[in-house]
């Protein structure tokens, strides 16, 4: 049974089997949620890895590395999502990083992953409520991956890190009527 559940939390502290890195198009060190997991995974180790990809990656691709040092891991996902600074509409790509990211996990035999807000950060440009509009996205792309997988069972966790990001996202989820906190079957 697939379930996806809001959390405020870092995703990078999540004991799952993939944590999902909002990446950017060359899949180098960021900030943010990048940088974090970049220092806890290894900055050496993940700039490697990363290095074997042809990049840039498109808005809304998702490629794997392993965790190496992210001990709460087996494996980090890196998901490219839009700058809706350059790209003000760029919601499929939003929605194709949130789907093609659970699309690799099957890929590899995993099963439970932890987001962050993708693209809700300086990659939300002039949007009204990058958070909302990141929420709103993953609830999209999840039900559409559990529809297309139902046998594959995925446990999702999208991530609020601060109070502010928590409420924005909250009032996603229950305008969708997904419970927060306590996860939600589907």
């Amino acid at each position: 049974m697939s379930k996806i559940e809001l959390i405020h939390a870092s995703c990078a502290d999540q004991t799952v089997d993939a944590v999902v890195n909002a990446a950017n198009s060359g899949l180098w060190a960021g900030s943010g949620i990048c940088g974090v997991i970049f220092r806890k995974a290894g900055m050496a180790e993940l700039t490697e890895a990363c290095g074997k990809y042809k990049t840039p990656l498109k808005d809304g691709e998702a490629v794997i590395t392993p965790a190496f040092n992210l001990r709460n891991a087996k494996a980090v996902i890196h998901a490219v999502g839009p700058n809706f600074a350059r790209t003000p509409t760029a919601f499929q790509a939003l929605f194709d990083a949130y789907y093609n990211s659970p699309a690799v996990l099957r890929e590899n035999g995993y099963h439970s992953i932890s987001f962050p807000l993708i693209s809700s950060g300086i990659f939300g440009g002039g949007l009204p409520d990058p958070v909302g509009e990141s929420a709103k996205q993953c609830l999209r792309a999840y039900r559409k991956f559990v529809a297309d997988h139902p046998d594959c069972g995925v446990d999702v966790k999208l991530c609020a890190f601060s109070a502010a990001e928590m409420a924005s996202a909250k009032r996603q989820f229950d305008a969708d009527g997904v419970v927060c906190g306590e996860g939600a079957d589907r």
